[in-house]
């Protein structure tokens, strides 16, 4: 099993919205996802409640079957999209892969 997590720090404003709201956006965007991918087994996406200057704003937590479904999940035209949507939202963006 493959396990893919991501962790993003957030402008304070953008796109016209607050981080808040932004945070939002990208929970339900994230969780839209589930059960669209083969090899997906598991999506979790939090938003952070603790204001700490060394914590992150919002993490996604994945499971994978595989590498090869980690690799599809990145090429999906969906995940693609989402991704696209949220570059401009972030200041910040930390990634760790690894095999369980």
């Amino acid at each position: 099993m493959i396990v893919h997590i991501v962790l993003w720090r957030l402008h304070a404003q953008a796109n016209g919205k607050s981080k808040q709201e932004n945070a939002l956006e990208m929970k339900r965007r994230f969780e839209a996802l589930r059960g669209t991918m083969p090899g997906l087994r598991r999506l979790d996406f939090g938003i952070n409640f603790e204001g700490s200057d060394q914590a992150s704003d919002v993490a996604l937590y994945t499971e994978f079957e595989s590498r090869e479904a980690l690799d599809a999940y990145q090429a999906h035209p969906a995940h693609k999209e989402v991704a696209a949507s949220i570059t401009d939202l972030r200041t910040e963006r930390r990634v760790v892969d690894y095999e369980v």
